[in-house]
């Protein structure tokens, strides 16, 4: 019979972020998702709802330890002279008991808004930013592995 082991879960403390070549050292949490857009098709005397693939949409959110002025950083000049920069995010989920690592990149970054300011008494401070992408690639991928027994 095979057996699970919990050593091979992921923990994301090994995970690492870069922005356009530069890696994160503030990185809290990164999430990016792939929306598949469906068109519903019907089709008369089928009573049945069929689906058209009809594209994607990328979208993320990133997070950071409040120890730099990240957002406003990297996007201020940008907003205030209405020529915005480009943004690549690249991500390496990797742990020493997992079976591999994974890395993905994301291009065609635009970010949806940033934080000019924020004071919470007694708080930890962290930045959130979303944002969009246009394309992504799969770098590396983590592959099943037979389980033993």
């Amino acid at each position: 019979m095979a057996t699970r082991k919990s050593k091979r879960v992921i923990n994301g403390t090994h995970g690492a972020v870069w922005i356009n070549g530069e890696k994160l050292f503030d990185l809290e949490s990164i999430e990016l998702r792939v929306n598949v857009e469906w068109e519903d098709v019907f089709f008369p005397e089928e009573t049945g709802k069929q689906r058209k693939f009809m594209g994607w949409t990328g979208e993320g959110s990133l997070v950071v330890k409040k120890i730099f002025s990240r957002g406003s950083g990297m996007l201020a000049a940008g907003v205030k002279s209405g020529q915005m920069p480009e943004f690549t995010i690249t991500t390496k989920l990797a742990d020493p008991d997992a079976y591999g690592t994974e890395r993905v990149s994301v291009t065609d970054v635009t970010f949806n808004e940033f934080l000019l300011s924020k004071i919470e008494q007694r708080a930890l401070l962290s930045e959130e930013l979303g944002f969009e992408f246009a394309d992504f690639d799969i770098i590396e991928e983590i592959k099943s592995q037979a389980l033993t027994a």
